[in-house]
């Protein structure tokens, strides 16, 4: 066990890896009410495509949500009913890098904790239910294709990447999952649920010595070996400059993406997702003189919003909304970039930026489940989220200016539109 206590922040953390190779990070909040608890695996959408054993396995899109949803199926009862029967709120997510399960509450925490080890670790599936589940998750995958903003957002991961699978959507669709059966589950489960693979971090009020007695008993007394992924080759241009779709939308719905180059071997994935927020709220977000300019000649609205990913190989920027011309605040997006690469970021922009989205980060730490979602995703950097004040310590307008030179580019853009029906 180590214990760390980050002065600047007023944080303690403990930490402990277990044997078995599962992370364990505890940070206590006294007079807080709640626990949060959540126990990931580093296992996204992005990753159906691996080698497990010397045999490659390309399962359907859209099997590690699919999976998400079978974990919560025991042989003896649904785990959802065993939290509700505590009192707890569980839930759980899948992302195109991670699948999470979490719960909070304000009492029996270690008998919860029980609950969200056992089904986690312990998968539980049949011919018959997972042919049920089929249908209900094919209802989820008609309403998000409903959904604008969704499809604008596939559209424009298609036109960025020609191979990977960031391209597809996470929930796959309809054709797609009803490839899935029990074995493939099986399959991923045993490829990506490996202690070695996974973490579980708790903030709030518990004992750290017990979290690690409990995490120890209730999870695999070894680690299997974790799948090898394949995400497909990589080019630096984008597959395609425009995406169109029609939908029933009143203003045409947009995304824009710059493809940004891969996260290096050896580079700080904090920083550079702490750089690229930096970076695209300084070209265009609601504090910049580019949204301002577009807000007042009505070329986007309070819709608009901004943000950086990074993916396995892969990275972008994206700025999205309503538009009645997303063609032009395309363009003026792209040609800020290239003005603030040739003539340098503006000093007291940068530093104002950089100050909000500091203590963006700050109030995230009374927010537990914000706060240990953040702690997963340094720890599958192996990174330690509370270090993030040196990197803010380090950063420079230059930095941000280097950045928007890879953006300036034609063929990094890709703009994904969802026009109206008529």
């Amino acid at each position: 066990m180590t214990e760390k206590r980050f002065m600047a922040l007023g944080e303690t953390q403990f930490s402990a890896t277990l044997p078995n190779g599962l992370r364990i990070y505890y940070y206590p909040k006294p007079g807080f009410s709640k626990t949060f608890a959540m126990l990931a695996t580093n296992f996204g959408s992005v990753d159906e495509s691996f080698t497990l054993d010397g045999k490659r396995y390309d399962t359907p899109t859209g099997v590690a949500h699919f999976l998400e949803h079978k974990m919560f199926e025991d042989e003896d009862g649904n785990a959802l009913q065993k939290f509700a029967a505590t009192g707890a709120s569980p839930n759980a997510f899948t992302s195109h890098v991670m699948t999470a399960y979490h719960f909070s509450c304000t009492d029996r925490f270690e008998e919860n904790l029980e609950i969200l080890l056992r089904f986690v670790y312990t998968p539980y599936f049949t011919d018959e239910n997972v042919e049920k589940e089929k249908g209900i998750i094919g209802q989820e995958i008609g309403m998000m294709d409903d959904t604008p903003g969704w499809q604008a957002m596939v559209g424009m991961f298609e036109g960025l990447y020609r191979e990977h699978p960031v391209r597809r959507s996470i929930a796959g669709s309809v054709e797609s999952i009803a490839k899935i059966t029990k074995e493939t589950l099986f399959t991923c489960h045993r490829a990506f649920y490996s202690p070695s693979n996974m973490v579980l971090a708790v903030v709030g009020n518990a004992d750290f010595e017990t979290i690690c007695a409990m995490a120890s008993k209730f999870s695999p007394a070894k680690s299997e070996k974790i799948g090898q992924r394949h995400y497909g080759s990589r080019r630096p241009a984008i597959a395609r400059n425009e995406v169109s779709r029609r939908m029933a939308v009143s203003l045409p719905t947009f995304m824009l993406g710059i493809k940004d180059e891969p996260l290096a071997e050896k580079e700080s994935r904090m920083r550079r997702g702490i750089l690229g927020d930096i970076a695209t709220t300084v070209l265009c977000g609601k504090t910049s003189p580019l949204y301002a300019r577009l807000y007042e000649e009505r070329l986007i609205n309070a819709s608009f919003d901004v943000e950086y990913n990074l993916f396995p190989q892969a990275a972008c920027a994206v700025f999205g909304g309503e538009s009645r011309d997303p063609g032009a605040v395309r363009d003026a997006v792209l040609d800020e970039a290239a003005a603030l690469a040739l003539h340098g970021v503006d000093e007291a922009l940068f530093e104002r930026v950089r100050n909000a989205r500091y203590g963006m980060m700050v109030r995230a730490l009374d927010e537990p489940d914000d706060f240990a979602r953040m702690q997963v995703e340094a720890a599958f950097g192996c990174e330690e989220m509370l270090n993030f004040p040196a990197i803010f310590a380090e950063l420079t307008a230059r930095d941000v200016q280097d950045m928007l030179a890879r953006w300036a580019r034609p063929d990094r853009a890709t703009l994904s539109v969802v026009e109206p029906l008529s």
